[in-house]
């Protein structure tokens, strides 16, 4: 399916970080606070400042050697994602022993949570940010070495067989909606424990075994910053640092689960009559995705309070989220939506061919995906005073545990696996994790 293309797209404006400019006079000053005086309300997902939809305003941020650049946001519809500062958060979380929930930048980053689920984390200025950005750089070209091998070179590596969704997925390997339509892409998945000495190392090819320290400092620092997150989210849910149900002590780094480094590469569409979905729509089934991506193409489905433009509306509420460097795309998964009972939002998203001139350029993705650990049971928590109780539909649904729930969701995306498994589509809006399936 080719995608269509939206002239004049709508436009949405939110905070951008950029160095701090040169002091203003006083009389500068009142005239500024009289202008923004004067600005509309905006809702509370969009902000009013530079935002990476303003052409002008990220200078190179959106700008990536030998790649042409991501259309402008005036042809095509862009989503309007939250910039959130992780030098910011840091510096909250560190004023306050138990995380303060009621500072700017921890509030933006719960309506992030509760509003759309997808938000930019821009890492630079933070010492752990700035380390995973290294990492990045350094792991891309181990990325595009990875799929150089080619299928054939790759096929060992495909684990479907003894029951794991780590190892080698080949491209048109898996279905992409219940028509059984196949995917566009293919992928490796690296498990977080066999590169911890967690679990039994699995056959993997040199050049991947040659980087494990690489792949350590990866997993490492982004687990950091998942807990960071994952800490604020607590604080908003009244979880205290003293409760089992606070969450990151359902995600410790050396506890087995299900968190993944996954290489990705989608091969270009050059043939305009042919184009299509690469990877179907779905929500994540995990906790948090820290996703790093280049050429665009991932797009989200915007729920209908933020479909402002009526070609979004026919388009079914899809925008394409723009690449921006130093910055991560974060978004939430499923296992926070059933821990929350619907507060925290896993929106649905899909990867389409990229936009513009970028649909000649083969796309790579550098992902890690965080799940709960394999103990825990993926249930609503009943405790604190903001998560609501259970309804008579949750009190009769089976209960999994995430290692379960993970490899039912994970190998029922596979050509062969069941589809129901495989995807758990939410209520329609574009909010995942309803239900008791996997």
């Amino acid at each position: 399916m080719e995608d269509p293309i939206f002239p004049n797209a709508f436009h949405h404006h939110h905070h951008q970080h950029h160095s701090p400019a040169p002091a203003s006079s006083p009389a500068q000053t009142e005239q500024t606070q009289k202008q923004k005086q004067k600005q509309p309300p905006t809702p509370p997902s969009i902000s009013t400042s530079t935002s990476p939809n303003s052409d002008t305003a990220l200078l190179d941020l959106d700008i990536f050697p030998n790649l042409p650049p991501f259309p402008p946001s005036t042809t095509i519809p862009t989503a309007p994602l939250l910039t959130l500062s992780l030098q910011k958060l840091e510096a909250e979380a560190d004023n306050n022993t138990n995380t303060n929930k009621n500072t700017d930048e921890s509030n933006r980053f719960w309506h992030c949570a509760t509003d759309l689920g997808f938000f930019y984390l821009d890492l630079r200025g933070s010492g752990l940010g700035e380390g995973v950005l290294r990492d990045v750089e350094e792991l891309w070209p181990v990325g595009e070495g990875v799929f150089g091998l080619g299928e054939c070179g790759l096929r060992e590596f495909d684990f479907r067989g003894v029951g794991s969704y780590f190892g080698y997925k080949g491209y048109g390997q898996a279905v992409i909606d219940k028509l059984g339509t196949t995917d566009r892409n293919e992928f490796y998945n690296v498990s977080k424990d066999d590169i911890l000495g967690l679990s039994a190392p699995l056959p993997a090819p040199k050049i991947l075994t040659d980087h494990r320290p690489l792949l350590k400092s990866f997993i490492a620092s982004s687990h950091s910053i998942v807990t960071l997150l994952l800490q604020l989210l607590s604080a908003h849910l009244n979880l205290p640092l003293t409760s089992s149900n606070y969450l990151p002590n359902f995600h410790k780094l050396l506890a087995p689960s299900g968190d993944q480094v996954r290489f990705v590469h989608a091969p270009p569409q050059l043939d305009a009559s042919d184009q299509r979905v690469a990877l179907g729509e779905h929500t994540d089934f995990g906790s948090v995705t820290v996703l790093f991506n280049r050429v665009g193409g991932l797009q989200v489905r915007l729920p209908e309070e933020l479909q402002v433009d009526e070609r979004v509306k026919e388009a079914g509420g899809w925008c394409y989220v723009k690449p921006l460097r130093g910055h991560a795309i974060i978004n939430l998964g499923d296992a926070l939506t059933k821990f929350s009972r619907g507060l925290l939002r896993s929106n649905i998203h899909r990867v389409a061919p990229p936009p513009g001139d970028q649909v000649r350029c083969a796309r790579y993705s550098l992902v890690y995906f965080s799940r709960p650990e394999d103990r825990v049971l993926l249930r609503g928590i009943d405790e604190g005073s903001v998560i609501p109780g259970p309804t008579e539909e949750e009190k009769h649904e089976k209960v999994w545990n995430a290692k379960d729930w993970t490899l039912k969701r994970a190998l029922g995306r596979r050509l062969g696996g069941n589809l129901e498994e495989g995807y758990a589509f939410g209520d329609g809006d574009g909010r995942g994790g309803k239900g008791g399936k996997p």
